[in-house]
């Protein structure tokens, strides 16, 4: 049973990390929820309720997040507190 607990304080504490990231790139990028809600074309009050944590950010959501920052998903969830994005993998021909 304990273990069930910490895995939902661990859960928990990530998804608000992630809130708390993403709404922090955001107002140090000079920008509103407006402005991120129609990059990820979608209505202001539904990309409100992502930062805000009333729902949970779908992993596509989070990736182009990741790229409009220029970050790492892994950063916007707490993984990592290193803000720079994993290199690109070099792109191969067939």
């Amino acid at each position: 049973m304990q273990y069930v607990i910490l895995t939902s304080t661990i859960i928990i504490t990530v998804m608000t990390m992630t809130y708390k990231r993403i709404r922090d790139l955001r107002e140090d990028s000079d920008l509103n929820q407006e402005d991120i809600a129609q990059y990820l074309h979608m209505k202001q009050n539904s990309y409100s309720s992502y930062e805000t944590g009333r729902r949970t950010i779908p992993a596509e959501i989070l990736g182009q997040l990741a790229d409009y920052y220029e970050t790492s998903v892994d950063y916007l969830m707490g993984r990592t507190d290193e803000k720079q994005p994993y290199p690109k993998p070099p792109y191969r021909r067939k």
